[in-house]
């Protein structure tokens, strides 16, 4: 049962990106960029994405570089868990 239960958890998604807003209580904003190339134009794009992330212990801040798994739902708009701080921002 343990294997079984292993290989879903593999199977989740892991972001990275950075925290831009942490005033609420146990819940971060991560912006998540990501870097692709138009297919008929070929030209370079950026684009950003805002995930509502699950912080237990309040103890990511503003600037930090974060790592985040793909979670069940908690909340209305909260489907990302906390994973790891990868770097602390300049605070």
């Amino acid at each position: 049962m343990e294997a079984i239960e292993t290989k879903e958890r593999n199977k989740r998604k892991i972001k990275t990106g950075v925290v831009i807003q942490d005033k609420m209580d146990k819940t971060r904003v991560v912006e998540v960029d990501r870097v692709f190339r138009h297919k008929r134009y070929d030209k370079v794009l950026r684009r950003s994405t805002k995930f509502y992330v699950h912080d237990e212990k309040n103890e990511s801040h503003v600037g930090d570089k974060v790592s985040i798994m793909e979670a069940r739902p908690l909340s209305r708009l909260k489907r990302w868990n906390l994973v790891q701080i990868i770097e602390k921002g300049q605070n």
